[in-house]
């Protein structure tokens, strides 16, 4: 049985952790930056520990004031969140020699499904497509240069130890290989700590379409559905649906049966989520694995009725999953990102404090955010602010209730892309379901406010 829970992460992901743990009765702690003393996940928590200054470097993601929280409050297990130490092997294993449970997958399986190229290569092995790119990892500019006249331009300069979208450049010609090369081994050396790329052949016009997965530890494998996370600016998700719209009920099972065989050869443990590129002939590719939790994850709670972070919980003590296999969706759910950013002027980040806060309600509508009315968004943070969730029996009724749920939301005091959201919403692009990951660019009237 898990005691108590640290909870190693801040804002809404922190909340949903904290409302997971006091639904289950187990006590949790939260730790917080000095920028973020006046946090929602501060003041939510059963205990709180301050771990350092605002800036992240000094505060979450330090290990040695993380674990000594932990010890200092006597928990003992640990929940990442995403982001930070969420997909960091050193940070399991400082739990573990330190007699506490981490809530998701071992050292070993997080470093091996990390490094991109080592996973694509484990995948290959399972018999799982996967995208043409690099063996192994790319040394430098001059090699990458090299592999992309082998493949065809273009091709997707990635970071071997990244996520989220950062330290990836799209390289169109050998002209661009030496500058984004480096402006996307920069990005990572200081996003991650570490530089080392590797190289992709581009699927042109793909639909980003991830899978989740919950394993338990008796190896039983259960998959949630899939979610559509196509509609993107800079690699970066903005709306998400689940089910998918593009794909058909065949492309569908074999991306779950892909899931599962890919999970068992790993012999993976916990929540986690398969990442694949679907071309326009439904084909799919294996791009990666996330061992944590996803910003996403509640649209495929809301067409499941699974709680994934309470499963995590469950599973890290031991329990055993209440289904196995596929869980078919029910209805259509759709999670619009709500961003302190400003889209008519290149999505710049912006903070202040928040004057109004109105959250939308009514049946099937889900708000999971940090916001309160008087709180001050600090400079040093992702510029997430909210996540509005919605549920209805199908698509076209899930778009209209996410409609009425963005007309009833009232944040000001700051720039958000909610009226983005909406523009994405009624454009035609996207109601037909056909759309990729090029739907941003390839409508930019939706950015002329």
């Amino acid at each position: 049985m898990l005691s108590k829970i640290l909870i190693a992460n801040r804002g809404e992901v922190a909340v949903r952790v904290i409302r997971a743990c006091h639904e289950l009765d187990i006590p949790c702690v939260a730790v917080y930056s000095e920028a973020d003393v006046d946090s929602l996940h501060v003041k939510e928590a059963d205990e709180i520990v301050c771990i350092g200054p605002g800036p992240v470097s000094g505060s979450y993601l330090q290990i040695r004031n993380i674990i000594g929280a932990a010890e200092i409050t006597g928990c003992d297990a640990i929940h990442p969140g995403y982001g930070f130490l969420a997909e960091n092997p050193d940070f399991v294993l400082s739990c573990e020699d330190n007699d506490m449970v981490f809530i998701g997958p071992g050292a070993d399986l997080m470093r091996s499904m990390g490094d991109k190229s080592l996973a694509k290569q484990l995948m290959k092995e399972a018999r799982i497509p996967v995208v043409p790119g690099s063996e192994g990892t790319v040394a430098d500019a001059s090699e990458g240069g090299r592999l992309a006249e082998s493949y065809g331009y273009p091709v997707m300069v990635k970071a071997a130890a990244g996520g989220g979208g950062r330290g990836m450049r799209l390289v169109n010609s050998p002209a661009e290989m030496e500058n984004l090369f480096n402006m996307a081994s920069a990005e990572a050396e200081t996003a991650f700590g570490d530089g080392t790329m590797y190289l992709e052949k581009v699927i042109v016009g793909p639909h980003h379409v991830e899978v989740q997965v919950l394993v338990d530890k008796a190896g039983s494998v259960l998959t949630l559905g899939e979610r559509d996370c196509s509609v993107q600016r800079r690699h970066q998700k903005l709306v998400e649906e689940s089910p998918s719209p593009f794909l058909d009920a065949e492309t569908r099972q074999k991306m779950s049966e892909a899931a599962i065989v890919a999970c068992r050869a790993c012999g993976y443990e916990n929540a986690g989520t398969l990442e694949f590129l679907v071309d326009n002939e439904r084909n799919f590719y294996f791009m990666e694995m996330n061992t944590r939790i996803q910003v996403e994850h509640p649209v495929s709670e809301m067409v499941t009725g699974i709680d994934i972070v309470r499963e995590q919980i469950r599973i890290a003590r031991g329990d055993l999953l209440p289904h196995t296999g596929a869980l078919q969706p029910r209805g259509h759910a759709i999670e619009l990102r709500i961003n302190a950013e400003d889209p008519a002027n290149d999505f710049r980040p912006n903070t202040g404090t928040i004057s109004r806060y109105v959250t939308p309600g009514g049946p099937g509508v889900r708000v999971d955010s940090h916001l309160y009315e008087g709180y001050t968004i600090p400079v040093f943070y992702d510029s997430l602010l909210a996540k509005l969730i919605v549920w209805d029996v199908d698509r076209p009724a899930a778009i209209r209730r996410a409609l009425r749920a963005l007309d009833e939301y009232v944040i000001e005091g700051i720039v958000t892309n909610k009226e983005l959201c909406a523009r994405i919403l009624k454009a035609p692009a996207f109601r037909d379901g056909e759309y990729t990951t090029a739907f941003i660019e390839e409508n930019m009237e939706l950015l002329q406010f």
